[in-house]
Order: C-alpha cells, then structure tokens, then sequence
C-alpha cells in the first residue's frame, strides 16, 4: 500500500512537470488546471464524504451479519451510486458555464473563459468515474483487497503523461500570447478527454480484481427497507467536514485566478508547489498515521487515554523529524529545485513565478503536519463532530487571511500569498486541535513535545544556514555555468551539505527520533554505516 502510494505520488508529480513544460504557469495553464480539478472538487462535495467515511464499515457489517455475506447490500450500493452519480454527471455538464463561473474569476480573459467552459466540458464526466472508482476500491477494502486501489491511480498518471506529451508533438509548448489566450477546439479535445479517459482507466483497473474477490454487479433497485438512510445518516458529520473544507478550497481557486487574470501568479502556480511540497507528506507523515490508527483505537477502546496520548505524541515527534527540516531547508532551495524540476519549455520564462510560493509552502507544511496527526486522536475517540467544529476554524481563517492578503498584494504575489492563508489556517487549526485533544486525553505530553520541537528547530535552522551557505559558494564559484548546470550544482551542495548538517545536529542534541524517520523511509540501514551521521 506504501509503496503505491509513494509511486502515485512520483508518477503524479512527472505529470504536473510536463504540465508545466506544455502549458506554462499563466491564464493559459489555469484554464485547464482549473477545469481539471473541478471535477475531484464536485466530487468530494456531493459524494466523497459519505463514500470514503461510511461504505467500508457499512460493507464490513454486510459481509459478516447478512447471509449472502453483504452481496445484495453491496449490489444495492452500487446501483445507486450508477444511478446518482450518472445523473448528477449530466446536469453538471449542461451546466458547465455556471460552474465555470462559480470557480474562476470575472476578469479573466474572453477567450481564456470560453476554453475554460470547454475543457470543464470535456473534463466534468470525470466525476462519474471518480466516485465509481473510490466505491469499487472500498468494496475492494472491505473484502481485504487494499493493493489495487493504491496502485490504480499510477494509471491514470501514465494516461496523462502519454496524453502531454502527444500534446507536445503535436502542437507544442504554450509560449509567447499563447501562454495567456486559450485553445483551439483541438487543443481542448485532447487535453480534456484525455484526462477524463485517465480517470476512466484508473477505474477500469480494479474490475478484474473485483472479480477475483469474488463479486459481480448486479443492479438491484429494491432499496426501501435495506438501512441505506441509516448509511447514509452516519456520515454526517464527515459530510460536513467535507462541506466546510470544499467551500473554503472554492474560494481559494477563485482568488488564484484573479492572479493569472492581471497577468500574475496564480492557481497553477498554487497547485503545482503544493503537489511537490506534499510528496514528503504522503509518503512520510501518512505512512505513520496509517500504521499509527490502529494502536490508537485500540487505546481508546480500552480507555487508555494516557496511553493514546503517549502513542499520539511519539507519532507526531518522529513526523516532525523528518518535515521541521524539509520545512526550513525549502526555502533555501526553492530557486535551484524550481529552476530543475519546473524550468522547461512554456515555464522556462516564467519559472520564477513559483520560487516564492515554494519558499512559504515549506513552512506551512509544519503546521498542516501537526493538525493532520492531532486529529487521529480524535478520529481514534470517534470525535467527528468536534473535528468538523475544528476545520471550520481552519476555513474561516483560510479564507480570511487569503481574502485578506490577495486584496493587500499585488497580483504577482497571489500564489504565494494563498501559500500565506494556508499556513496561518492550519497553524490556527493545530492550536486549537492540539488545545481541545490535550483536554479530552488529560494532556498529550506538551512539555515534552515544546523541548523536542526547540532542538528540532535549532538543528533544522543550522541545516539551512550550511544549505544557504553552500548555496552561495556555488553562485560564486559557477557564475558562468550554464543555468540548469549551475541549479543542479546549487541543489546538490546546499541539500547534501544541509541535509548532514541536521544529522550531525540531531546527533549532538539527541534527537532520538530521527533514527527512527530515517528507518521508516527506508534509509537508516545505509547511514549507520557512516560515522557521526546517526543520531
């Protein structure tokens, strides 16, 4: 399940590289990243919460109590799905320059609107084939099949690289007008319908699989009486949170297009860094907290609240190890790691554009680590009402310090300053999460964790002032380099140099958990055998 995630995650990143290489960071990029995103947002809005929240226990229960081991009940459950999702489908896409409307800005070109209203056509079937894929994933789950819904979005990614880079060929990168206009009706068929066919073949995948587990579809329609309102009912609060967090993200889309419609930064530039600042996330702090749940709920099932505590604090210390220093050291090689990644064909002008956001988002990534660990406490506890409480302190805050810092800002600085918002919301929502827990569970080791968090700061500050420093040996040293030569150097020396610095730190000032972050990803085998290095 790791190792499809951290795939999926990689894979998905090479895809939003050749994005970037194909259509820039401008209005013309935003154009089809909003309307690609719209579709996963509309989703999660309508359905999302109650799929991912409620099915598999539901499931569960099916498979143990009924007598055909759940086989109606899950029949049922897709049938609905089929027939709700594939009406709500339609509607949007008739409905596709309302949408349009709700998610970009007014002052966006004419041309950049209609290709937008276009590609949203193209793109929106896609919620059809995302809410199938998630339900037949957790019919997948709740039969003990957890590999191929990991695996199957890596599909979908190798779709959409195939799909731009025959963009590419065909008719190259968006530069010069073109990277603020819109597309021809070609450019628009391709892009749009190869995304959707992505998201169709990440579903088709799982069907194989669906039979070896041992279930076929069959429409059955006798849905009265089968405790599907009570399936419903229990998701509630989840559903809420869902509400809360897509209203907040809608705001947010819709104030980063009004920086690529005065010609600045904006939700591209926005999507992109918050994907590459995510990987380690995905494949660090979500490792943890996976493997984390299951001792946790078995702490509150036995009222062990100061042994879930215990188990909660040890889980965000040995997180923190790992992102406190990614968190620092980016915005020392936010120049040099955009200039590699990003800094190719329609983004090579305006590769920029995403130093700034990529610098803030480092830190951001602290906070919205220690809120995301905080509330698999309560999770554990089975406290969903206070965390939907908790989140709408984090929308409100979010949308406040966005609105706020967008109208203050110059239109440059949009991304960056959505970068800001994000951070402050989850930083204010870690106080507060950490704050209610610590009540709940009689404390959540708070001393401990305030000495900890200081000596991970103090080594993390070093690793960034050696990176800094390496970083501007090599500016002087290879001022004649060619550019990506020179980027490449820079991220080299400053990240290795950094990255030993914080373990020589982290030893001095024992800081145990390191060794163990470095053993969760896989590397601590091979620093052992370097003196000095291990904490």
């Amino acid at each position: 399940m790791a190792a499809g995630t951290t795939f999926s995650r990689l894979s998905g990143l090479i895809r939003s590289l050749l994005l970037a290489a194909a259509l820039g960071n401008l209005a013309h990029a935003d154009a089809f990243s909003v309307a690609n995103t719209v579709p996963n947002m509309l989703y999660i809005l309508l359905a999302g919460g109650v799929f991912n929240a409620v099915l598999v226990p539901q499931l569960v229960r099916a498979m143990k109590n009924d007598e055909d081991r759940g086989e109606a009940y899950t029949n049922r459950i897709i049938t609905l799905a089929v027939l709700f999702l594939g009406s709500v489908t339609v509607l949007l896409v008739i409905a596709a320059p309302a949408v349009v409307a709700l998610y970009t800005d007014p002052d966006w070109p004419p041309a950049v609107t209609a290709s937008t209203i276009d590609l949203t056509r193209y793109c929106l079937p896609q919620v059809f084939f995302y809410g199938m894929f998630v339900l037949v994933g957790q019919v997948l789950n709740a039969r003990g099949r957890f590999g191929p819904m990991m695996w199957a979005p890596i599909a979908n990614n190798v779709v959409s690289v195939a799909v731009l880079v025959l963009y590419l060929v065909v008719f190259g990168a968006a530069t010069g007008p073109a990277a603020t206009g819109g597309y021809t009706s070609g450019q628009a068929l391709l892009l749009g319908l190869g995304s959707t066919l992505g998201i169709a073949v990440q579903l088709l995948v799982l069907l194989p699989y669906l039979r070896e587990a041992g279930f076929t579809w069959r429409p059955r329609f006798d849905f009265r009486g089968t405790g599907l309102g009570h399936t419903l009912r229990l998701g509630v609060w989840t559903v809420l949170f869902v509400i809360v967090n897509q209203a907040a993200y809608t705001v947010v889309v819709r104030l980063a297009t009004s920086g690529t419609a005065d010609g600045g930064t904006g939700y591209t530039v926005y999507s992109t860094v918050f994907l590459i600042v995510m990987v380690p996330h995905s494949v660090v702090t979500v490792s943890l907290a996976t493997a984390a749940l299951p001792r946790l709920s078995a702490r509150a099932e036995e009222g062990d609240r100061q042994g879930l505590a215990a188990t909660l604090s040890s889980v965000m210390r040995t997180a923190l190890a790992l992102i406190v220093p990614f968190a620092l050291l980016l915005p020392v090689l936010s120049d040099p790691l955009a200039r590699v990644l990003l800094g190719w064909g329609a983004a090579a002008g305006t590769v920029e554009n995403y130093v700034p956001t990529m610098a803030v988002f480092g830190p951001a990534l602290a906070a919205f680590t220690l809120h995301y660990l905080v509330l698999r406490g309560f999770y554990a506890l089975e406290q969903t009402r206070t965390v939907f409480f908790i989140q709408c302190v984090v929308g409100v805050v979010n949308v406040a310090a966005a609105s706020l810092l967008v109208a203050l800002t110059d239109a440059q600085a949009t991304a960056p300053s959505l970068a800001v918002a994000y951070g402050c919301a989850y930083l204010a929502g870690a106080a507060v999460s950490f704050q209610v827990l610590a009540r709940r569970l009689g404390g959540l080791d708070g001393r401990r964790l305030v000495r900890y968090g200081v000596r991970l700061v103090l080594a993390s500050a070093v690793a960034a002032a050696v990176g800094l420093g390496a970083r501007t040996v090599v500016l002087a040293v290879g001022a004649g380099l060619p550019d990506k030569v020179q980027a490449l150097a820079e991220l080299a020396a400053a990240g290795l140099l950094g990255v030993v610095a914080y373990l020589v730190v982290a030893r001095v000032l024992r800081l145990a958990e390191v060794s163990d972050v470095l053993d969760a990803v896989g590397v601590g085998r091979v620093l052992r055998r370097v003196p000095g290095l291990r904490p």
